[in-house]
């Protein structure tokens, strides 16, 4: 059985925090980050005169309870050690500044006001989005040049469902001077814009149809670790800190002598633009593509602190060659594909 929570949790390593379990955290929103955002996100709701409850609770990720007006938000935001944790084990902390957080709490509100004024059910809607009985897939191939669906989220979260593609364009439409009309004029999705400004007037002042507030595995019901909690989270990522080491290390380093270099993640962060050209105009694969394995790279180089091991030119040919290897291996293993 797990250790009982110390009083100095916070100050533990990362090693022995991980060793908690989630249900034994003793966390609230209140006094967070989150409690300002949210305020926010209530008053950009009220300006468009939609009133109806959302019920925030803190779970292991953000998501939305069907058919119910409760919305998730990840237990690491309500605390900076936990921040620092998420950084080490998933390489960022998903909504961990302000325009990010704002932009998955307004997708999270479009789920919520799909929830409980039953537009699922709506003709036109199903008509623009599709119909929300789509099963969810584990994985989705982004589009990228697609101008059927907004970009809110990265990458292209609205091609992953019909309901993802509806929070999504209701998180456009609500963005406070967002200029959507002139955003994405032209493009076959602002027809799914006009018709959400349309359905947005109908709903103003009105009650909802749904008032359960449901929620789905809140914190004190998740009695698994946090180390079971990254281990899960990391496999259905396809993050695998020491795939990239062996490449890495052919022209990087942490040896003493090499202390004077440049950081291995400065030297590719410099370079990032180029090399991910070059590698697209050799494999005709997305830039997009490319540069979530530099992305990864670059993360692992950072970890592991490694520097400029050869001369820069040198380094800069050969590696535009692993990352084209790293890339078709990429693809290959399948894990290009977006993880939901």
């Amino acid at each position: 059985m797990p250790p009982k929570l110390p009083a100095n949790w916070s100050e533990l390593p990362d090693e022995e925090l991980q060793g908690l379990r989630l249900s034994d955290l003793p966390l609230r929103i209140e006094g967070s980050v989150l409690e300002s955002r949210i305020q926010e996100l209530k008053s950009e709701l009220e300006a468009r005169e939609l009133r109806f409850p959302i019920n925030f609770y803190i779970s292991n990720e953000w998501f939305t309870a069907n058919d119910s007006a409760s919305l998730a938000v990840p237990f690491y935001l309500t605390h900076p050690r936990l921040e620092r944790l998420e950084r080490a084990q998933m390489f960022e902390v998903e909504g961990g500044d302000h325009d990010w957080c704002m932009r998955i709490l307004r997708h999270e509100a479009g789920h919520v006001i799909d929830n409980v004024y039953r537009l699922v059910l709506k003709r036109r809607r199903r008509s623009l989005f599709g119909p929300s009985s789509v099963p969810y897939p584990e994985y989705y191939d982004p589009k990228p040049y697609s101008k059927s669906f907004v970009i809110h989220l990265d990458p292209w979260y609205a091609q992953s469902h019909p309901d993802e593609d509806f929070a999504e364009t209701f998180a456009v439409w609500l963005t406070p001077e967002s200029d959507w009309r002139k955003r994405y004029s032209g493009w076959p999705a602002l027809d799914k814009l006009l018709y959400m400004e349309s359905l947005m007037g109908e709903l103003r002042g009105k009650e909802p149809l749904v008032t359960s507030v449901r929620a789905v595995d809140p914190l004190p019901q998740l009695r698994h670790t946090l180390r079971h909690h990254y281990r899960h989270r990391r496999r259905h990522q396809g993050i695998d800190p020491e795939f990239y080491d062996r490449d890495l290390r052919r022209l990087f380093s942490d040896a003493p002598e090499f202390v004077g270099n440049i950081t291995a993640a400065q030297f590719l962060s410099k370079n990032r633009r180029p090399v991910r050209q070059m590698v697209a105009s050799w494999t005709g694969i997305y830039q997009y593509t490319i540069d979530r394995v530099l992305e990864g790279m670059i993360a692992r180089a950072r970890e592991l602190k490694l520097r400029l091991a050869v001369p820069e030119e040198q380094a800069r040919n050969e590696f535009t060659v692993l990352l084209t290897v790293q890339t078709m291996n990429y693809l290959h293993s399948g894990r290009h594909r977006v993880a939901m």
